[in-house]
Protein backbone atom coordinates (compact mmCIF):
# COMPACT_ATOMS: atom_id res chain seq x y z
CA UNK A 1 0.00 0.00 0.00
CA UNK A 2 1.32 3.57 -0.65
CA UNK A 3 2.32 5.96 1.84
CA UNK A 4 -0.29 8.63 2.33
CA UNK A 5 0.64 12.32 2.93
CA UNK A 6 -1.59 15.37 3.27
CA UNK A 7 -0.14 18.81 2.01
CA UNK A 8 -0.63 22.67 3.67
CA UNK A 9 -0.66 24.99 1.77
CA UNK A 10 0.00 27.52 4.60
CA UNK A 11 -2.28 31.03 5.46
CA UNK A 12 -4.92 31.55 2.75
CA UNK A 13 -8.24 33.37 1.93
CA UNK A 14 -8.33 36.21 4.72
CA UNK A 15 -4.92 35.56 6.32
CA UNK A 16 -2.14 36.11 4.14
CA UNK A 17 0.20 34.90 6.42
CA UNK A 18 3.69 37.26 6.25
CA UNK A 19 3.31 40.23 3.17
CA UNK A 20 6.68 42.02 1.74
CA UNK A 21 6.44 44.71 -0.50
CA UNK A 22 3.00 43.48 -1.88
CA UNK A 23 4.10 39.40 -1.97
CA UNK A 24 1.96 37.82 0.15
CA UNK A 25 2.98 34.53 1.70
CA UNK A 26 -0.38 32.30 1.37
CA UNK A 27 0.38 32.76 -2.62
CA UNK A 28 3.70 31.25 -2.24
CA UNK A 29 2.76 28.27 -0.23
CA UNK A 30 0.01 27.33 -2.52
CA UNK A 31 2.01 27.12 -5.75
CA UNK A 32 4.86 25.67 -3.98
CA UNK A 33 2.68 22.77 -2.11
CA UNK A 34 0.92 22.05 -5.16
CA UNK A 35 3.86 21.61 -7.06
CA UNK A 36 5.22 19.54 -4.38
CA UNK A 37 2.08 17.19 -4.58
CA UNK A 38 2.54 16.49 -8.10
CA UNK A 39 5.90 15.26 -8.01
CA UNK A 40 5.08 13.59 -5.02
CA UNK A 41 1.84 11.80 -6.60
CA UNK A 42 4.02 11.20 -9.97
CA UNK A 43 6.09 8.76 -7.61
CA UNK A 44 3.56 6.79 -6.19
CA UNK A 45 2.42 8.46 -2.41
CA UNK A 46 -1.39 9.09 -2.15
CA UNK A 47 -1.72 13.06 -1.73
CA UNK A 48 -4.21 15.71 0.10
CA UNK A 49 -4.41 19.04 0.67
CA UNK A 50 -6.15 21.23 2.84
CA UNK A 51 -6.71 23.45 0.26
CA UNK A 52 -6.07 24.18 -3.52
CA UNK A 53 -7.41 27.83 -3.38
CA UNK A 54 -7.29 30.58 -1.94
CA UNK A 55 -9.41 29.34 1.11
CA UNK A 56 -8.78 30.29 5.03
CA UNK A 57 -9.11 27.20 7.27
CA UNK A 58 -7.54 27.60 11.02
CA UNK A 59 -4.98 25.10 12.10
CA UNK A 60 -6.81 23.77 14.15
CA UNK A 61 -9.44 22.82 11.26
CA UNK A 62 -6.28 21.45 9.25
CA UNK A 63 -4.89 19.14 12.04
CA UNK A 64 -8.54 17.52 12.42
CA UNK A 65 -8.86 17.10 8.48
CA UNK A 66 -5.78 15.37 8.43
CA UNK A 67 -6.73 13.03 11.71
CA UNK A 68 -10.17 12.45 10.05
CA UNK A 69 -8.34 11.58 6.37
CA UNK A 70 -6.25 8.87 8.21
CA UNK A 71 -3.39 9.71 6.16
CA UNK A 72 0.70 8.84 7.50
CA UNK A 73 1.95 11.78 7.25
CA UNK A 74 1.46 16.11 7.48
CA UNK A 75 3.74 18.32 5.72
CA UNK A 76 2.76 22.53 5.89
CA UNK A 77 4.71 24.37 3.44
CA UNK A 78 5.24 28.05 4.82
CA UNK A 79 7.68 31.03 3.79
CA UNK A 80 9.51 32.58 6.72
CA UNK A 81 9.66 36.38 8.54
CA UNK A 82 11.53 38.69 10.19
CA UNK A 83 11.04 41.97 12.23
CA UNK A 84 13.81 43.84 9.77
CA UNK A 85 14.03 43.14 5.87
CA UNK A 86 16.89 41.49 4.73
CA UNK A 87 18.74 40.56 7.59
CA UNK A 88 17.88 36.85 7.67
CA UNK A 89 17.46 34.19 4.61
CA UNK A 90 17.51 30.34 4.84
CA UNK A 91 15.30 27.19 5.70
CA UNK A 92 14.18 26.26 8.58
CA UNK A 93 12.26 23.46 9.42
CA UNK A 94 9.83 22.85 12.72
CA UNK A 95 8.45 19.58 14.52
CA UNK A 96 6.53 18.85 17.76
CA UNK A 97 9.70 17.55 19.19
CA UNK A 98 13.39 16.30 17.83
CA UNK A 99 12.52 12.61 17.62
CA UNK A 100 11.67 9.98 15.13
CA UNK A 101 10.95 10.12 11.41
CA UNK A 102 9.44 13.54 11.21
CA UNK A 103 12.53 14.53 12.02
CA UNK A 104 14.25 12.43 9.84
CA UNK A 105 11.82 13.97 7.20
CA UNK A 106 12.62 17.46 8.53
CA UNK A 107 16.55 17.42 8.51
CA UNK A 108 16.20 15.68 4.54
CA UNK A 109 13.77 18.25 3.16
CA UNK A 110 16.73 20.98 4.63
CA UNK A 111 19.30 19.68 3.51
CA UNK A 112 17.86 18.63 -0.09
CA UNK A 113 16.93 23.00 0.12
CA UNK A 114 20.46 23.56 0.85
CA UNK A 115 21.84 21.77 -2.10
CA UNK A 116 19.26 24.31 -3.95
CA UNK A 117 21.44 27.34 -2.85
CA UNK A 118 19.73 28.22 0.62
CA UNK A 119 21.07 28.72 4.12
CA UNK A 120 20.31 25.68 6.24
CA UNK A 121 19.20 27.02 9.81
CA UNK A 122 18.21 23.49 10.77
CA UNK A 123 15.12 21.90 12.82
CA UNK A 124 13.78 22.89 16.05
CA UNK A 125 10.86 21.93 18.29
CA UNK A 126 7.87 23.86 18.69
CA UNK A 127 5.22 21.88 20.51
CA UNK A 128 3.15 25.53 20.81
CA UNK A 129 1.98 25.25 17.08
CA UNK A 130 -1.67 23.52 16.10
CA UNK A 131 -0.64 21.59 13.33
CA UNK A 132 2.01 20.10 14.97
CA UNK A 133 0.35 19.29 18.23
CA UNK A 134 -2.95 18.08 17.59
CA UNK A 135 -2.17 15.89 14.14
CA UNK A 136 -1.88 12.34 14.83
CA UNK A 137 0.80 11.36 12.42
CA UNK A 138 4.17 12.58 11.80
CA UNK A 139 4.25 15.98 10.89
CA UNK A 140 6.56 18.81 9.29
CA UNK A 141 6.46 22.66 8.62
CA UNK A 142 8.82 23.45 6.35
CA UNK A 143 9.74 27.43 6.36
CA UNK A 144 11.17 27.96 2.69
CA UNK A 145 13.10 30.84 3.14
CA UNK A 146 12.21 33.92 4.61
CA UNK A 147 9.96 36.39 2.51
CA UNK A 148 11.05 39.88 3.38
CA UNK A 149 14.60 38.48 2.07
CA UNK A 150 15.43 39.91 -1.21
CA UNK A 151 17.96 37.32 -1.69
CA UNK A 152 15.50 34.39 -0.66
CA UNK A 153 12.75 35.73 -3.36
CA UNK A 154 15.53 35.78 -5.83
CA UNK A 155 16.38 32.16 -4.90
CA UNK A 156 12.90 31.17 -4.63
CA UNK A 157 11.56 32.47 -8.25
CA UNK A 158 14.78 31.35 -9.96
CA UNK A 159 14.90 27.90 -8.91
CA UNK A 160 11.04 26.96 -8.18
CA UNK A 161 11.28 23.93 -9.84
CA UNK A 162 14.31 22.80 -7.95
CA UNK A 163 12.88 23.45 -4.51
CA UNK A 164 9.55 21.89 -4.90
CA UNK A 165 11.81 19.03 -6.12
CA UNK A 166 13.86 19.20 -3.20
CA UNK A 167 11.31 19.12 -0.70
CA UNK A 168 9.59 15.78 -2.80
CA UNK A 169 12.95 14.44 -2.58
CA UNK A 170 13.17 15.01 1.07
CA UNK A 171 10.34 13.20 1.79
CA UNK A 172 10.92 10.66 -0.80
CA UNK A 173 14.63 9.71 0.51
CA UNK A 174 13.14 9.70 4.56
CA UNK A 175 10.43 6.78 3.39
CA UNK A 176 12.85 4.67 1.17
CA UNK A 177 15.12 4.63 3.89
CA UNK A 178 12.80 3.89 6.70
CA UNK A 179 11.83 0.35 4.69
CA UNK A 180 8.32 -0.26 6.75
CA UNK A 181 5.26 1.47 7.68
CA UNK A 182 5.63 3.91 10.37
CA UNK A 183 4.66 2.95 13.90
CA UNK A 184 1.41 4.58 15.38
CA UNK A 185 2.04 6.99 17.72
CA UNK A 186 1.65 6.73 20.96
CA UNK A 187 0.07 9.68 23.46
CA UNK A 188 1.09 11.03 26.81
CA UNK A 189 0.17 14.10 28.60
CA UNK A 190 3.34 15.94 29.86
CA UNK A 191 2.53 17.80 32.69
CA UNK A 192 6.16 19.99 33.74
CA UNK A 193 9.80 20.34 32.22
CA UNK A 194 13.06 20.42 34.35
CA UNK A 195 16.36 20.95 34.15
CA UNK A 196 16.15 20.02 37.84
CA UNK A 197 15.95 16.34 39.01
CA UNK A 198 14.10 17.44 42.20
CA UNK A 199 11.26 19.73 40.91
CA UNK A 200 10.39 16.71 38.88
CA UNK A 201 10.84 14.38 41.17
CA UNK A 202 7.98 16.87 43.71
CA UNK A 203 6.03 16.98 40.98
CA UNK A 204 5.97 13.00 40.51
CA UNK A 205 5.30 12.24 43.80
CA UNK A 206 2.37 14.91 43.83
CA UNK A 207 0.63 13.23 40.89
CA UNK A 208 0.98 9.31 42.05
CA UNK A 209 -0.20 10.50 44.97
CA UNK A 210 -3.72 11.64 43.32
CA UNK A 211 -3.20 8.18 41.58
CA UNK A 212 -2.11 9.73 37.77
CA UNK A 213 -0.03 7.48 36.31
CA UNK A 214 2.85 9.53 35.80
CA UNK A 215 6.36 8.91 35.35
CA UNK A 216 9.58 11.15 34.26
CA UNK A 217 11.13 10.77 31.08
CA UNK A 218 14.49 12.55 30.70
CA UNK A 219 16.12 13.53 27.18
CA UNK A 220 18.39 16.83 26.11
CA UNK A 221 19.05 18.08 29.72
CA UNK A 222 15.85 17.59 30.73
CA UNK A 223 13.74 15.79 33.15
CA UNK A 224 9.75 15.60 31.84
CA UNK A 225 6.69 14.83 34.05
CA UNK A 226 4.47 12.42 31.36
CA UNK A 227 1.35 10.95 32.48
CA UNK A 228 0.06 7.69 30.85
CA UNK A 229 0.71 6.18 27.24
CA UNK A 230 -2.30 6.20 25.16
CA UNK A 231 -3.27 4.63 21.52
CA UNK A 232 -5.75 7.34 20.89
CA UNK A 233 -5.88 10.58 20.80
CA UNK A 234 -9.45 10.92 22.60
CA UNK A 235 -7.95 9.24 25.65
CA UNK A 236 -4.78 11.31 26.31
CA UNK A 237 -7.56 14.65 25.56
CA UNK A 238 -9.64 13.02 28.71
CA UNK A 239 -6.36 12.81 30.53
CA UNK A 240 -5.07 15.92 29.65
CA UNK A 241 -8.98 17.55 30.92
CA UNK A 242 -8.64 15.43 33.89
CA UNK A 243 -4.90 17.06 35.11
CA UNK A 244 -6.47 20.43 33.62
CA UNK A 245 -9.20 20.42 36.62
CA UNK A 246 -6.77 19.39 39.04
CA UNK A 247 -5.06 22.28 38.31
CA UNK A 248 -2.12 21.67 35.98
CA UNK A 249 -0.79 23.16 32.82
CA UNK A 250 -0.82 20.40 30.35
CA UNK A 251 0.01 19.57 26.61
CA UNK A 252 -0.42 16.17 24.44
CA UNK A 253 3.42 14.64 23.64
CA UNK A 254 4.20 11.50 21.23
CA UNK A 255 6.79 8.96 21.37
Amino acid sequence: MPYSIMLDAGHGGRDPGAVFNGRQEKDDNLRLTLAVGAILQDNGMEVLYTRTTDVYESPYEKAMEANNAGVDFFVSIHRNSFPTDNVVSGVESLVYDLSGIKLEMAENINEQLEMVGFVNLGVRARPNLVVLRRTKMPAVLVEVGFINSNTDNQLFDDNFDAIAQAIASGILDTLNSSGQDPAPPVYQVQVGSFRNAVYANRMLNELLEMDFPARISEGNGYFRVRVGNFNMLEDASAMEQRLRRAGYQTWIVTD
